[in-house]
């Protein structure tokens, strides 16, 4: 499944926002866009929010992007990205 995700980096704190579509949601990152931290932070929140380990998480496009595509294993259950 591939997911995509509209960053804002820079955050107060690492969170879901919102849902813009079935398969794109806003994530606010507390981590700077350098050197991938951005990019790694996401992942660590994606994995713990949906409890998919952290090598399943692939990030196939948008890697120095606002807009990035996350491929996820089929079956993940997005539900945990909205609970809080």
């Amino acid at each position: 499944m591939i997911l995509s995700i509209h960053v804002k980096p820079k955050a107060h704190e690492t969170k879901f926002v919102s849902w813009l579509d079935d398969h794109t949601a806003v994530i606010a990152i507390h981590a700077t866009p350098s050197d991938g931290e951005a990019n790694l932070e996401l992942i660590k929140f994606l994995s713990a929010k949906l409890n998919v380990p952290k090598t399943f998480i692939l990030l196939k496009s948008g890697h120095t992007s606002r807009v990035k595509k996350v491929e996820l294993p089929e079956g993940t259950s997005l539900s945990g990205l909205s609970s809080q």
